[in-house]
C-alpha cells in the first residue's frame, strides 16, 4: 500500500510517498516470531511492534566479524602495507575505535525513529536527494561486500573438505541469502547461536597463532606515516562498513529504551571483535607460511589439524553471519531510495535479488581477492566519511527538536535539503582527486606527497561536513521544512 506524509514545509501539497510498505497490523503480528518472513520495509516500525533488549546487539556485531576478512585487515597492516607490528596494533585500535564510535551513534536512531538507517538520513538529504547514499549502500552491502565475504568463506570450505570452489560457494551464498530473507529476528537468532561458537573457536586460534609469531619480524619496511594511515583507513573503512546499517537493527526495540544500552552494545560488539582479530591477523603475517598456500591456508598453517579444521569452518560460518547482514541491509537501502516499487516486490524479495547479483560478482572474484579486498576497503570510506560529515552535521543542528518533528520529515516525499547530496557528492569527489593513493589512481596530493599514505576518507569528511553547514541558507539548497535547522525553533522533548 501507499501512505500520504504530511506536505512539505514549502506549503506545497502532499506527496504520495510511493514505496511498498507493510500494513501496520502485518508488522505487530511478525512480533517475536523468529521462522516467519519479516513484512516491514522502510516504513517505521510502529510502538505496539517494538520488542527486544539491546543486549542482543552484542552478539548481533560481534559475530559477523568473526571472519577471516577482519583478519586479513591486520595482515594488510603488516605483509603488504609493510607497517611494523605494533604500529600496526596502534592504527588498527586507532582506526576501529572511530568506526565503532560512529556505529554507536548512529544506532540510536533506531528507538527514536522505527526506521531503517538510510531513512533517518533522510533529514540531512532530503527524500529524493537520500538516493545518493541509499543507493551507494545498496551497492556496497548488497553485492560488495557480499562478494568479499563469500569469496573468504568459499575458500575455507574448499581448503577444509577439498570440494571444488564453485560448489562451496554456491553452498554458502545459499545459506546466507535465506538467513537474510527471513529478516530481523532470525538473523538476530542466528547471530546469537554463532557468537559463542565462533568466539571460542577464534580465541584459541588466538592463542596458538600469538605464541607462533614473531612481532620483532615485522620492523616495518614502508615509510611510517603512509603505512600507518593506509593501515588506520582499512580498520576504520571495515569498522564503519557497518555504520550505514546501524539502526536497521535497533529500530525495533522499544523507544524507552536505555540510550546507553543502544550505543555501547553494538560499539562494543565492532569494537572488540575487529581489534582482536586483526591483532592476530596483524600477528600472523610474521608467520612463514608455504608459497602456494591460500589466504586462509597461510592463517591456520601454524594450528594443529583438529583446530585448523575448526578455524576454517568457522571463517565459513563467520563470513555467512556476516553476509546476512549485508544481504538484508543492502535491501533495506534499495527500498529506502523512494523508487516505486511494485506491492509484491517488499524487502524479502529484494534481498533475494541481491543475493543473485552478490552471487555472481563474487563468482567473478575468485581470484587476486588480496588486492581487490585491499581496494575495496579504502573505497568505501571515499563516500561513507563524507556522509558521516553531512549526517552528524544535521544532527547537531536539530539537536532539541522533538522526535516527531524530524520523524515527519523522513516520511514526507516533498521534503527536500539538497546542501545534504550536494555536500557529499563534493567531499567525495575532492578527497579522492586530491588525497586517494590506490594502485589504478593516485590523488594529486598524494601524488606530490605520497608519505601520508590515503587520507581521502578524512578530507572528503572535513569537506563534506565544511559545505554543509554553509549551504544551510543557500536559497533552494537548504532544508525546505523550515529554513536551516539551526534556525528553527526548538520543539519540546
Amino acid at each position: 500500500m501507499t501512505t500520504t506524509p504530511p506536505s512539505g514545509g514549502d506549503g506545497s501539497a502532499p506527496a504520495t510517498v510511493a514505496l511498498a510498505q507493510a500494513d501496520p497490523s502485518e508488522i505487530a503480528a511478525y512480533g517475536h516470531h523468529v521462522l516467519a518472513v519479516e513484512p516491514t520495509g522502510a516504513e517505521p516500525v510502529p510502538d505496539d511492534a517494538r520488542h527486544g533488549n539491546p543486549l542482543q546487539l552484542l552478539w548481533t556485531w560481534t559475530s559477523p566479524n568473526m571472519e577471516f576478512a577482519t583478519v586479513f585487515i591486520g595482515v594488510l597492516g603488516v605483509g603488504i602495507f609493510g607497517l611494523g607490528f605494533w604500529p600496526a596494533v596502534l592504527a588498527i585500535v586507532l582506526g576501529t575505535a572511530l568506526g565503532s564510535l560512529t556505529h554507536a551513534l548512529l544506532g540510536l536512531s533506531g528507538p527514536r525513529f522505527g526506521v531503517p538507517q538510510m531513512v533517518a538520513g533522510r533529514s540531512a538529504f532530503g527524500f529524493y536527494g537520500n538516493a545518493l547514499p541509499a543507493g551507494l549502500n545498496a551497492l556496497t552491502a548488497g553485492i560488495g561486500w557480499f562478494a568479499v565475504n563469500s569469496v573468504s568463506a568459499a575458500y575455507a570450505l574448499n581448503t577444509l573438505l577439498g570440494w571444488p570452489l564453485l560448489l562451496c560457494l554456491f553452498i554458502v551464498v545459499t545459506l546466507q541469502i535465506a538467513t537474510a530473507f527471513f529478516g530481523h529476528n532470525f538473523i538476530h537468532t542466528a547471530e546469537k547461536y554463532t557468537f559463542p561458537v565462533l568466539t571460542v573457536v577464534f580465541l584459541a586460534a588466538s592463542g596458538v597463532i600469538l605464541a607462533d609469531s614473531h612481532p620483532s619480524a615485522a620492523n616495518g619496511s614502508h615509510a611510517f606515516a603512509g603505512a600507518f594511515l593506509l593501515t588506520a583507513g582499512a580498520a576504520f573503512g571495515y569498522a564503519a562498513g557497518w555504520n550505514p546499517y546501524a539502526s536497521d537493527y535497533t529500530r525495533y526495540l522499544p523507544r524507552a529504551t536505555a540510550r546507553w544500552k543502544v550505543a555501547l552494545w553494538p560499539g562494543l560488539g565492532v569494537f572488540a571483535s575487529c581489534v582482536v582479530l586483526e591483532f592476530v591477523g596483524a600477528a600472523s603475517a610474521t608467520i612463514i607460511a608455504p608459497k602456494d598456500a591460500t589466504l586462509t591456508g597461510a592463517f591456520i598453517h601454524p594450528l594443529p589439524g583438529w583446530l585448523g579444521d575448526l578455524t576454517l569452518l568457522a571463517i565459513a560460518i563467520g563470513g555467512i553471519a556476516a553476509n546476512a547482514l549485508n544481504i538484508y541491509s543492502g535491501a533495506l537501502s534499495f527500498v529506502a531510495m523512494g523508487i516505486k516499487l511494485p506491492a509484491t516486490m517488499r524487502r524479502a524479495t529484494v534481498a533475494l535479488a541481491f543475493g543473485v547479483v552478490g552471487t555472481v560478482v563474487a563468482w567473478t572474484g575468485l581470484h587476486d581477492s588480496g588486492q581487490r579486498y585491499e581496494n575495496f576497503l579504502l573505497v568505501i570510506t571515499y563516500w561513507i566519511g563524507p556522509w558521516l560529515a553531512v549526517v552528524f552535521t544535521d544532527r547537531y543542528l536539530r539537536r532539541g527538536h522533538a522526535a516527531a518533528q524530524t520523524a515527519g520529515l523522513l516520511e514526507d516525499a516533498g521534503y527536500r535539503n539538497w546542501s545534504g547530496p550536494v555536500a557529499m557528492a563534493v567531499g567525495t569527489v575532492l578527497g579522492i582527486l586530491l588525497f586517494s593513493n590506490q594502485t589504478d589512481f593516485t590523488g594529486l596530493v598524494a601524488k606530490h606527497c605520497p608519505q601520508i599514505g590515503d587520507i581521502a576518507f578524512a578530507a572528503g569528511f572535513v569537506i563534506a561536513g565544511v559545505l554543509h553547514l554553509a549551504l544551510q541558507k543557500v536559497p533552494g539548497l537548504g532544508p525546505s521544512d523550515a529554513g536551516s535547522p539551526a534556525e528553527a525553533a526548538p520543539a519540546g522533548a
